[in-house]
């Protein structure tokens, strides 16, 4: 039977492994909740005078420190002054020094949003003229490297460690009592604590550096972790620590005191036990739901009790499948699962199943606001793979309750309680025969050792007297075959409890070998089996999906970067600059965009050209390459080629560009974003 379960086991595992790994790695840095909107000066502008400070907004209210905002000079060297500071809102600003000379500045920023993801990006700005740069910011991202693959990994395990210890207990309290007495069960949902608060732990140590330097040698800061425990994410990480303390009382009393009570005592003191684990389970899912997306944006008072109701609803239903697996797979032969009990847990999982759809619908429109949203986000995309998951698990599931329904409890619990009762009674007779036949065997032998020891003496007697006969010694040999015959019966009697043993055992595996053979329950196994493997996807999805960007924050983000070129257009227009924005999609990943270029003055001859690439949601990112071409087709002039220069992350200049005349021109940008990967769009300008 173990040899049986063992690649069961091994395989859920290794699904385990290998799903976190290739999300995980797969995820990228952690996308966050905040965005910035607007900046002044604004990305890619050329001023004519050295601004006194730069100023960042963002979607939302973040958390700052000394290093959070940055601004260098052509060579590198930092030219801010003081700390950021707050303006207004979600707007903050950085003092600049005086008498910058002319040239491209870089702007780097990293701070942490309200939901506890930190954020970093850069843009550039001219004051005068451009300029090369030697600042490079390919490397300006937040939550990534070794450092934060570890932090994702470690906030996987504390979700599975919540769900396999919440859903662990529920399974035992609600569905099967007699659960608490297996030792798979207890050894299931003590895990579940150990996962989850070590976990917790590795987290605490992490936060510093995945929210700061990124380095995997500060995780060991004190300093750095004295800073987190003043913040909004290591007050939950701790208040999570001292409620887990809870949570090892309430698994001591479940599986210890719960569990030696008789059936009338039990019932007392289950509902206590429901009492307090629902406290403390709450308590737990709050110590996520008051840190992280739900805390912040649109009705934080009624997102964060749904968040933790759908925290609750996930562990039942995914945590309670754990445990209805373990038990069909690992329950004694003299305590199996009971058909009564799975139909018991069948009916928890739908009404799980019910809160989770009714939060989920809850959740997806706060987080997406639109339909468009789920197409053209991360968040969307993700959460479609959910959904399609979630829909996989419950179609599963309906199997499930199919082989549920169709188990046969009555008759297999008849019959093994028939063979069970006969093989206690037979070991139970056969042992007692033993015992009582070894007890005999040793009066035996005491009594021939008292009737040697008294034929010994009389013949010592005898001899020392002289007048022996000779009977002393037939009294000696007659002592000596009682020993004998003591010795036999004893040796039999042990030969019988061994046998007593064999029979039981054989009977333990007969057993077990009538309970596997019920097709009904090899097929619930299989499906639940199924369920489980599923929902080691699902819980790695979910995981990636919370640390990720939601899409009506990115739409926001998106639309106020472009109300902010707009009007930059719109100035540079009045001036005789001409800014042109054009969407782009490669059509592989990370192949949507939005491609910028500006030409100044925008008049025949020599023009200064700038392209600038950002993402949807308004953050510079670099592709391989970059390609503009000039077409006068009234003229029939062109295509004129031109190949600027990358001067910083998501910026190219070209100085010089020729334009021969003026009327309406066609400025084509060729963008590839990978080998394979490239698209040309195009407008129509007037220039001249």
């Amino acid at each position: 039977m173990t040899q049986t379960i063992a690649p069961r086991v091994r395989m859920l595992v290794l699904l385990f492994l290998a799903v976190a790994g290739a999300l995980l790695a797969g995820a990228g840095p952690a996308s966050a909740h905040a965005a910035l909107t607007g900046s002044d000066p604004a990305q890619g502008v050329v001023v004519d005078k050295a601004p006194t400070q730069v100023s960042l907004t963002f979607s939302e209210t973040v958390s700052m420190n000394d290093d959070s905002v940055r601004v260098l000079d052509p060579r590198g060297a930092r030219v801010d002054a003081g700390k950021p500071s707050e303006v207004g809102g979600a707007t903050y600003a950085v003092q600049l020094r005086s008498g910058l000379p002319d040239g491209t500045y870089t702007v780097t920023y990293q701070v942490v949003s309200a939901d506890s993801h930190p954020v970093a990006g850069a843009y550039t700005f001219s004051i005068g003229a451009p300029s090369k740069t030697t600042v490079s910011v390919s490397d300006q991202v937040a939550g990534g490297g070794i450092v934060g693959w570890l932090y994702g990994f470690g906030r996987y395990a504390s979700y599975a460690g919540f769900i396999v210890m919440v859903g662990g207990a529920v399974f035992v309290l609600a569905c099967w009592p007699r659960g608490t007495g297996v030792r798979a069960m207890q050894r299931l949902v003590l895990s579940g604590w150990l996962a989850m608060t070590a976990a917790t732990l590795f987290l605490l140590l992490l936060r510093g550096s995945y929210a700061g330097s990124g380095k995997l040698g500060d995780v060991f800061d004190l300093d750095l972790l004295g800073q987190v425990l003043q913040t909004k994410t290591g007050a939950a990480l701790v208040s999570r620590l001292l409620l887990l303390a809870a949570a090892a009382l309430f698994i001591a009393v479940l599986f210890g005191a719960y569990d030696k009570r008789e059936d009338e005592e039990k019932r007392d003191l289950t509902f206590g036990l429901a009492i307090g684990g629902t406290v403390v389970s709450a308590g737990l899912a709050a110590s996520w739901a008051m840190a992280e997306h739900a805390s912040t944006g649109l009705q934080p008072g009624i997102a964060m009790p749904v968040d933790v109701l759908h925290l609750l609803a996930v562990a039942t239903w995914l945590g309670g499948l754990a445990a209805l697996l373990v038990a069909l797979y690992r329950a004694p032969a003299d305590r199996p699962v009971e058909g009564a009990a799975v139909g018991r847990f069948s009916q928890v999982a739908f009404g799980s199943v019910l809160a989770l759809v009714a939060t989920g619908v809850y959740q997806s429109w706060r987080q997406l606001g639109s339909w468009s949203a789920f197409t053209d986000t991360r968040y969307g995309q993700l959460l479609l793979v959910k959904i399609g998951l979630v829909a996989l698990l419950v179609g599963i599931a309906w199997i499930s309750r199919r082989w549920t329904s169709r188990l046969a409890d009555t008759t297999t619990g008849t019959t093994t309680g028939t063979t069970t009762a006969s093989a206690t009674a037979s070991a139970a007779s056969t042992a007692d025969a033993a015992a009582a036949r070894t007890s005999a065997a040793e009066k035996s032998v005491v009594t021939a050792g008292k009737r040697s020891g008294d034929a010994g003496a009389t013949a010592a007697g005898a001899g020392e007297s002289g007048t022996g006969d000779g009977k002393g010694g037939s009294q000696g040999a007659k002592a000596a075959e009682g020993a004998k015959g003591a010795k036999a019966v004893s040796g039999r009697d042990e030969r019988a409890v061994q046998l007593a043993r064999q029979r039981a055992a054989v009977d333990s595996t007969r057993e077990k070998r009538l309970r596997d053979s019920d097709a009904d329950r090899f097929g619930l196994r299989r499906s639940v089996l199924a369920e489980a493997g599923v929902a080691v996807v699902l819980l790695a999805v979910t995981t990636v999906l919370t640390s990720t960007e939601p899409g009506r924050t990115e739409q926001d983000a998106a639309r106020a970067t472009g109300s902010s070129s707009s009007a930059s257009s719109s100035s540079d227009s009045t001036s005789g600059a001409l800014t042109l924005d054009m969407s782009f999609d490669t059509g592989g990943t990370d192949g949507k965009g939005v491609v910028s270029v500006d030409l100044d003055p925008a008049r025949a001859g020599a023009n200064e050209m700038h392209v600038y690439v950002t993402r949807p949601n308004g953050r510079a990112f670099d592709v391989p390459e970059v390609k503009v071409a000039f077409t006068l087709e009234a003229k029939d002039i062109g295509p004129l080629p031109v190949s600027p220069d990358h001067i910083t992350t998501g910026h190219w200049a070209a100085s010089a560009v020729q334009i021969p005349m003026a009327g309406e021109w066609k400025i084509a940008v060729t963008v590839r974003t990978s080998d394979i990967d490239q698209v040309t769009v195009s407008k129509n300008a007037q220039i001249g």
